[in-house]
């Protein structure tokens, strides 16, 4: 029975990485995506009728902050950050973290994401664009400017500790702990990131786990006949 807990757990841990690589691949082609790895743990369970028990466990996870590949689209709020850093939004739950840089003023002439969300300068603050703004030019430090006239500088921000960071949904994230500025950022106008998913190396990695997940199955459907068989051979 206790090699049937060992394998049952490893048999949970497959099962979510299935899931996280399965969508990894389903968003190769999402706009600012970070791919996401699963951290397998082991940990000990004593035994009073034997020897302890090694259990896996794999519940944590990481995200890959490789830099995306970039193309160019020409339009003049598409903005991709080339090298560290997030653009943050603001959103009904907070600010919140994301590459994936496809923005337009609103009828009230902030810059928002497609879902809405207000997108917020260096200091915290929504980023206005005039209605009658011509000449939109974005430096490689992230200010922008109309017809030569600054409007504000785009906030590019990092978590201090990279393990922080909560998907929370496409390319969105949430940072549990504190969120830094970065120097010296470096801010591409007409350029969108994405995402950073190598999907040849993906799929093969499904393919791995989902043979492992169905030979620990069948593991188990032996080892659930063998102790049929012994219960029955002790009944008779």
């Amino acid at each position: 029975m206790e090699t049937a807990y060992v394998t049952l757990s490893r048999q949970s841990g497959l099962l979510n990485e299935i899931r996280l690589v399965a969508n990894n691949i389903a968003n190769a082609n999402t706009t600012g995506y970070r791919q996401q790895g699963l951290v397998f743990s082991e940990f000990i369970q004593g035994s009073r009728q034997g020897p302890s028990l090694s259990m896996a466990r794999a519940q944590a996870r990481n995200t890959s902050l490789q830099q995306g590949g970039m193309t160019q689209t020409n339009g003049t709020f598409d903005l991709a950050i080339e090298g560290d850093g997030f653009f943050v939004l603001e959103t009904p739950a907070g600010n919140r973290l994301t590459r994936a840089g496809s923005f337009t003023p609103n009828a009230q002439g902030e810059l928002t994401s497609p879902d809405g969300h207000r997108v917020l300068d260096a200091n915290g603050a929504p980023i206005f664009i005039p209605p009658d703004a011509v000449s939109v030019h974005l430096g490689n430090d992230g200010t922008i400017s109309a017809g030569g006239q600054p409007l504000g500088q785009i906030g590019v921000y990092r978590p201090a500790d990279p393990g922080d960071l909560v998907r929370e949904g496409g390319a969105m994230f949430r940072a549990d702990g504190e969120v830094e500025p970065v120097e010296s950022p470096k801010v591409l106008q007409g350029f969108l990131e994405g995402s950073n998913v190598n999907a040849l190396e993906q799929t093969t990695r499904l393919v791995e786990i989902q043979r492992a997940y169905e030979l620990g199955q069948s593991f188990l459907k032996n080892e659930d006949e063998r102790v049929r068989g012994a219960l029955k051979a002790l009944m008779r």
